[in-house]
């Protein structure tokens, strides 16, 4: 599967650190983990539109 975050945004929003690969990983995960949760509210609510209010 393809990842959804972009690391070099990661790296840009981290300035001053480093970023090791194990925290792409995770974050990764959780951003899948919510864009999840918010199909099924959506889907929930009657939408097929995802809204900021779904996160």
């Amino acid at each position: 599967m393809a990842d959804i975050i972009k690391k070099s945004g990661v790296r840009e929003a981290a300035s001053g650190v480093n970023v090791g690969a194990d925290f792409y990983e995770e974050l990764d995960r959780r951003a899948r983990d919510m864009v999840e949760r918010a199909v099924d509210r959506a889907q929930e609510n009657g939408r097929k539109t995802v809204k900021a209010r779904d996160v």
